[in-house]
């Protein structure tokens, strides 16, 4: 069993978008959060069978604030 961060957020629309940072164009998007993470394993199992994931190592999130 692997575990990998997973990045969620929500757009102007409603939909939640997840991506996954160590799997290059690893990401999905749904309705609810449920269904987001369905979709998201099912794209990490399909992205595992063409790439190897990155060796980076997830952090964190930091907000920045800039002028604008």
């Amino acid at each position: 069993m692997r575990e990998f961060s997973v990045i969620i957020e929500r757009d102007e629309d409603g939909f939640f978008i997840a991506s996954v940072p160590a799997l290059r164009g690893c990401h999905t998007q749904a309705k609810s959060l449920d269904t987001l993470m369905k979709r998201i394993k099912e794209a990490i199992e399909l992205c595992l069978e063409v790439e190897k994931p990155a060796a980076n190592e997830f952090i964190g999130v930091q907000k920045v604030a800039v002028n604008g």
